[in-house]
């Protein structure tokens, strides 16, 4: 996945301004698709010149705010449907963990169980998250809550394997 069709994804969503996008990318995306504010305006840049996207209004101190075009309708589509997911998954955490054995099993009891403090600190911000959001009945509201569904349920599993790892190092 690349910033370009998250970004066209918002935009197909509803039209916004760079500040928008930001705003909602640290809201929605990320603890899945992070991007700082240079990344978003430049991506922002190149999908206008690419024709993906077009200035909807501006506003006042140069604000524009964006809105998808049909040609980025159809790359978003064509991504969404039609291209694999790219290569196979890496974990730096799981490589390490692969590792452990070069460690004392103290060391390694300390490391697995960081992980599963991770995994709780990471399920108890998103359910915090969750209670601050007013769902709609909006695709946005709908599909949000799938991904905010998997990082919760993904978080608890990494606790709960983090558990049993560390009692089977013992």
């Amino acid at each position: 996945m690349s910033l370009r069709h998250a970004v066209l994804g918002m935009l197909a969503d509803e039209p916004g301004s760079g500040y928008d996008l930001l705003k909602r990318f640290e809201r929605a995306m990320a603890g899945v698709w992070p991007a700082t504010q240079s990344q978003l305006y430049g991506e922002l840049g190149k999908l206008e010149t690419a024709g993906m996207i077009r200035v909807h209004a501006e506003g006042p101190r140069g604000r524009k705010e964006y809105e998808i075009t049909e040609a980025g309708l159809a790359e978003l589509r064509h991504w969404l449907v039609e291209v694999e997911p790219a290569g196979p998954p890496r974990s730096a955490s799981l490589l390490r963990v692969y590792f452990l054995g070069s460690v004392a099993p103290e060391q390694a009891r300390g490391f697995l169980a960081t992980l599963g403090e991770a995994g709780r600190v990471r399920e108890e911000r998103l359910e915090e998250l969750e209670k601050t959001i007013d769902w709609g009945e909006d695709n946005q509201s709908l599909y949000g809550r799938l991904v905010l569904e998997w990082g919760k349920r993904f978080s608890v599993m990494q606790r709960e394997w983090a558990e049993w790892a560390v009692k089977q190092v013992e």
